[in-house]
């Protein structure tokens, strides 16, 4: 029963994600679901508030402009719920499931708005990180307020390191700013013990994705390839697994 209880859950922060990742880049504040098209921004009742309901019952339009529906929120939406129903196999304490659940959440917003507008938004991972170190960091069994801080400070250098010496060798842009704000926030999420494997983690998985993608021509040199979901799948990958992990590489 607590699978499906997660699962529903999930479906409706998904719901949410989808709204921030609309909102937020825009500068707008989050407002309750509505159509993506800015001309129509239509407000949807009750019914069409979940992605996977609306396409049942507006078959995939907007019922005021009739703008098809988009793939995202749908995936959002089912990707959270599978994230969260699955939370109990990993974590028999409440209060660890629940906050790792919203540190998941957060990296799935994180993810989802970079994909799609190559941002990672201060108003995501500043808070996050403040709420991290302050509020849940003491709660968690493998982490504390100053392994937090440790491990926000740690990530924040080390990509900030990373950050200026792309641009000062390959020009702007190698690596956004947003990306060291993303390793801050996930250092005091996972603390100083597990920062830099994940941020090390992250990199190679960036780096093996991003060969694909040009060997199979999806992606070319001059391609923007965001850097920050790589990271974020990464951080989600430890906080899972990330004793497992360590105990399995040291042996």
């Amino acid at each position: 029963m607590i699978y499906l209880i997660l699962s529903l859950i999930g479906l409706a922060v998904g719901a949410i994600i989808n709204v921030l990742a609309d909102d937020l880049p825009e500068r707008h504040l989050p407002s309750l679901p509505h159509c993506h098209d800015d001309a129509c921004a239509h407000r949807y009742n009750p019914a069409g508030w979940l992605a996977i309901l609306r396409l049942p019952i507006y078959r995939g339009r907007c019922p005021n402009c009739q703008t098809s529906e988009r793939y995202r929120p749908i995936i959002t939406e089912l990707v959270t719920a599978t994230t969260l129903g699955v939370l109990p196999f990993f974590f028999t304490d409440l209060t660890e499931l629940m906050i790792n659940a919203f540190y998941l959440c957060i990296l799935i917003l994180i993810i989802v708005i970079d994909i799609e507008h190559r941002l990672i938004l201060h108003v995501v991972t500043v808070p996050s990180t403040l709420i991290a170190i302050l509020a849940l960091s003491w709660l968690l069994p493998d982490n504390n307020m100053r392994l937090a801080a440790v491990g926000a400070l740690t990530g924040f250098l080390f990509f900030y390191i990373l950050y200026w010496l792309g641009n000062r060798f390959y020009g702007a842009g190698a690596l956004g700013f947003g990306d060291v704000t993303l390793s801050m926030t996930m250092g005091a999420m996972l603390g100083f013990q597990f920062i830099l494997p994940t941020l090390i983690m992250g990199i190679l998985i960036g780096g093996i994705m991003s060969a694909v993608l040009l060997l199979t021509r999806i992606a070319n040199r001059s391609s923007y390839i965001p850097y920050g979901p790589f990271l974020a799948i990464a951080g989600m990958i430890m906080i899972l697994w990330g004793q497992p992990l360590m105990d399995w590489y040291f042996g």
